[in-house]
């Protein structure tokens, strides 16, 4: 199977060699009130709130000095905006990220305090990569995807090594999906390992569901309020490792996130965003079963009305 793979373990424990020591070891935390065997893998308390360094140090490792001069770019709703700002400034590097009208301020403010510039002239998802495509011929800069590189869903995929190591008979991982960077990297890493993979997707934001139904990547309108996760298609390459794999994918209501956001915050203390709750609803709901499961929760980058909000049941 390996073979086959345009990413393999052997490639996932290349990026935790390449990354190993400049990010955080996230705990793995027992929660038997979301299932019998359930444990979390608390991403969120990753620098920058999320995973998404994971993969952004490894593609920025991989830069030339010459396009290191050139700086980088890149399209996001804010975690790997976040990312990237961090990242980029701590390689010395120059960073342009392009963001849409509508996307939370406090990850904008996040990203800019991180030291990228922030390019806000699109008017949502669909746009934004329009627009990114044209700052790339105008600038030259590098793009690094949030999703759709192999480099990237190599460094993503040091998450499912570590749930490896610190769970020993992990047999279902559960995963927050949007451009499906994360599943495919973690699912590269740990189902020639024998574990079952599952990405869950909102109902209102299905682009992996959608692109896997297709066979390739297709686009689709994110209305989910689960920002995090509201790519406008599933990568080319996270699709052909999660049909080559055998990715599972299991869709959620806003109200189960929400659901699912009001338990991690009440009963496992996480300050999660709803992105990162979709995988736990998914468990919640009962759509998702294992003997020793592993929810990832993925990012806590959330507006404080936004978290206001949910919690109050609005």
């Amino acid at each position: 199977m390996e073979a086959e793979l345009a990413v393999t373990p052997d490639d996932v424990r290349r990026a935790a060699a390449t990354i190993g020591g400049r990010l955080h070891r996230t705990p793995t935390l027992s929660c038997r009130s979301l299932a019998p065997g359930a444990q979390l893998k608390a991403e969120l308390f990753q620098r920058t709130g999320s995973f998404k360094p994971r993969g952004v140090l490894t593609k920025l490792a991989s830069l030339s000095a010459a396009e290191r001069e050139r700086g980088v770019i890149a399209v996001s709703a804010g975690n790997h905006a976040q990312a990237l700002a961090w990242g980029a400034a701590v390689e010395g590097i120059d960073a342009l990220v392009v963001m849409w009208e509508g996307a939370s301020e406090a990850k904008v403010d996040a990203t800019r305090s991180y030291g990228a510039s922030v390019d806000l002239r699109a008017g949502g998802p669909v746009e934004a990569f329009e627009r990114l495509h044209a700052l790339r011929e105008e600038t030259g800069r590098v793009f690094v995807h949030p999703f759709d590189d192999p480099l990237v869903v190599a460094g993503q995929g040091t998450v499912g090594l570590e749930i490896l190591e610190d769970v020993p008979g992990v047999d279902t991982i559960v995963v927050s999906t949007g451009g499906g960077g994360l599943v495919s990297g973690i699912a590269a890493a740990c189902v020639p390992a024998g574990v079952r993979v599952v990405a869950v997707e909102p109902e209102l934001s299905p682009a992996l569901h959608e692109g896997l139904a297709a066979g390739e990547s297709v686009p689709v309108t994110p209305a989910s309020l689960a920002d995090a996760l509201s790519a406008p298609f599933a990568g080319a390459l996270p699709i052909a490792l999660c049909r080559a794999l055998g990715v599972e994918v299991v869709l959620v209501g806003e109200e189960e996130i929400r659901d699912a956001f009001r338990f991690l915050y009440e009963r496992a203390k996480l300050a999660v965003e709803p992105g990162a709750a979709a995988a736990t609803a998914a468990v919640r709901a009962g759509r998702v079963e294992g003997e020793t499961l592993v929810a990832v929760v993925s990012g806590g980058n959330v507006a404080a009305q936004t978290a206001a909000a949910i919690l109050a049941g609005r």
